[in-house]
């Protein structure tokens, strides 16, 4: 990653640890969201403009 020594990307490892488990939590909730969406149509589809 370009540190000049392990010490300093083991700070920033140790600083960014458990953001995937709540990366990962966000796009789950995103998904149930979705799926218990009402019936309009489908969500988050695109449609042309103009």
């Amino acid at each position: 990653m370009g540190h000049d020594n392990v010490r300093a990307a083991m700070i920033y490892q140790h600083a960014v640890r458990g953001a995937d488990k709540l990366i990962t939590d966000a796009i789950d909730q995103q998904l149930k969201k979705r799926d218990e969406g009402d019936d309009d149509g489908p969500a988050g589809a695109l449609a042309p403009v103009g």
